[in-house]
């Protein structure tokens, strides 16, 4: 299907361009979501009167998602979640728990411009593309972590699962120790015959 686009759409065109897609997007994605028409004469000619409150309406939307990028780019969100001794999250991390994370903080998203292709599983600090406009992204980082303290020393760059092993670790070699130095394991001569 034919189609001329009323908003910048990734990977596929700028304003005013006439692009042929597949039917289901189209009826699906483009035209329910007025990012584009039918590339019919009649909605040429409507499209080009409109042409300059179409482009005047993109810089609106365009200067409304540079602002909330400007507050959002860079920020640090913490959500606290469980997890195994692994750092294997007893569920996942989605789109909606970043949107829910960036909107406490007073950020204005959506669901659908969180850009998470794949479920948050594991602990750690994660970077996660916010598409606000066709043409202005954010990105933000979120710090999954057990406690607020564990989100902390994450933060201070700290690999928190990498720490609990060396404690152990350091924790088994110094019982280790104790128990050599106290003669555990050691025979007096004792059920020796001379």
């Amino acid at each position: 299907m034919k189609v001329v686009l009323l908003e910048r759409v990734e990977n596929l065109g700028a304003i005013g361009d006439v692009v042929t897609v597949k039917d289901g997007f189209a009826r699906n994605f483009l035209l329910p979501r007025d990012k584009a028409l039918r590339a019919t004469s009649k909605n040429l000619e409507k499209f080009e009167l409109d042409r300059v409150a179409i482009e005047a309406r993109n810089e609106k939307n365009k200067d409304a998602a540079q602002k909330i990028a400007e507050k959002i780019d860079g920020q640090v969100y913490v959500l606290i979640r469980q997890a195994g001794e692994t750092g294997q999250l007893y569920g996942s991390v989605g789109g909606r728990d970043v949107m829910e994370a960036i909107q406490a903080e007073g950020g204005k998203v959506e669901r659908s411009q969180i850009v998470l292709n794949t479920p948050i599983k594991t602990l750690g600090m994660h970077a996660v593309p916010v598409r606000l406009h066709a043409e202005v992204s954010a990105s933000v980082t979120i710090n999954v972590a057990r406690s607020a303290d564990e989100a902390e020393r994450q933060a201070k760059g700290e690999d928190v699962i990498k720490s609990a092993y060396e404690d152990d670790r350091n924790a088994a070699a110094e019982q280790a120790r104790d128990m050599v130095e106290g003669g555990a394991g050691q025979q007096d001569g004792l059920g020796s015959e001379a």
